[in-house]
């Protein structure tokens, strides 16, 4: 089979396709023939080798790729034979962007009706990240104000979304025009274009009294003016750091050090004062927890079976496009979401 594998930490040359034997899968085991490989901006994270999860769990060389949806071929011991040739899609801790994927027959679970098996591929890591932080880490209310930062990417999107289906006024931040559409396409009360438009001053304009929520992936540019908008109870959820990375595919160190000097620190006894929360969330060490991302992948694939949540927009690339996959998801200019195709 083909996979996608990088050797040592670097550019888009360090992505490197190969062929190697099928895996085959063990006890309790079932290995997916990939339709579709989805691909994220944490895959880039981990070429660059600034994704501490792929050190701590796994090592170089890696295979990046956390989501895969596709068709079980063969399944180890103590698995129902039935499984043989039902669609499915799964999440995968690293390893993804391969023709074939080995998992727990757990963790594969069965596509939607409404869902293709190429919208399928892309849902489980943005979405049950933002499950996580608006069921989990917080409380979701009607009437609650959400401002959502980076709202036309893949994370950003599903939290419009679910911030809707809970019947929150969220605010939508893109950073282009051509972003305006989409982020209303996924239930945003408004959307602030921050190329034509000041940020703050029309999240002010849009929430007074501050917001309940604000779900911020950028780092440094928007971090502390995020946690300063937050009304009294209000909570910061961090997921990401895209502002303190290159654009390019070449790290500039000497920036990184200097952005990650000025990213704040929030201080217990000031938030303790202020009654204010600051919580993150980062998928790779929820994996371990079988369990909660069961429930969460139930839940929300019984939202997309039942038509209250809507699949993304994808973007397709070939396997022997994966560094054009990647630059296109660094550039920014991206709407929803990006897949390979083996």
């Amino acid at each position: 089979m083909k996979r996608i594998v990088i050797q040592r930490p670097g550019g888009y040359e360090a992505l490197r396709l190969e062929s190697v034997p099928e895996p085959v899968p063990g006890p309790g085991q079932v290995r997916i023939r990939c339709a579709a490989c989805g691909l994220n901006y944490a895959d880039s994270i981990v070429r660059m080798g600034l994704y501490a999860s792929a050190k701590q769990l796994h090592g170089y060389p890696i295979t990046p790729g956390f989501e895969v949806a596709g068709t079980i071929d063969a399944i180890g011991n103590d698995v129902d034979p039935a499984r043989l040739g039902q669609a499915v899609l799964a999440l995968t801790l690293f390893g993804g962007y391969a023709e074939c994927v080995v998992v727990e027959a757990n963790a594969a679970f069965a596509i939607p009706s409404r869902v293709s098996p190429l919208q399928a591929a892309t849902l489980p890591t943005v979405f049950l990240t933002a499950w996580f932080m608006a069921h989990r880490l917080m409380s979701p209310r009607t009437g609650q104000r959400w401002l959502v930062h980076s709202a036309a990417g893949g994370v950003g999107s599903a939290l419009v979304q679910l911030g809707r289906l809970a019947g929150c006024e969220v605010i939508a931040v893109v950073g282009s025009a051509h972003k305006r559409q989409h982020a209303q396409a996924q239930g945003a009360s408004a959307v602030i274009d921050k190329s034509s438009e000041p940020l703050w001053p029309t999240a002010r304009e849009l929430a007074p009294g501050g917001y309940h929520a604000i779900f911020d992936a950028n780092g440094v540019s928007t971090l502390a003016a995020s946690y300063a908008h937050l009304t009294p109870t209000g909570v910061l959820a961090i997921y990401g750091f895209h502002s303190m990375l290159p654009r390019n595919g070449r790290l500039n160190w000497l920036r990184l050090a200097w952005d990650w000097l000025r990213t704040p620190r929030f201080n217990p006894l000031d938030m303790t004062q202020a009654n204010k929360s600051v919580v993150a969330a980062n998928l790779s060490f929820l994996q371990s927890e079988s369990e909660l991302l069961s429930e969460g992948m139930h839940w929300l694939l019984s939202q997309f079976e039942g038509g209250h949540l809507q699949p993304l927009p994808v973007e397709t690339f070939g396997f022997e496009q994966v560094a054009a996959a990647q630059a296109r998801i660094e550039s920014g200019s991206s709407v929803g979401k990006l897949a390979l195709l083996p």
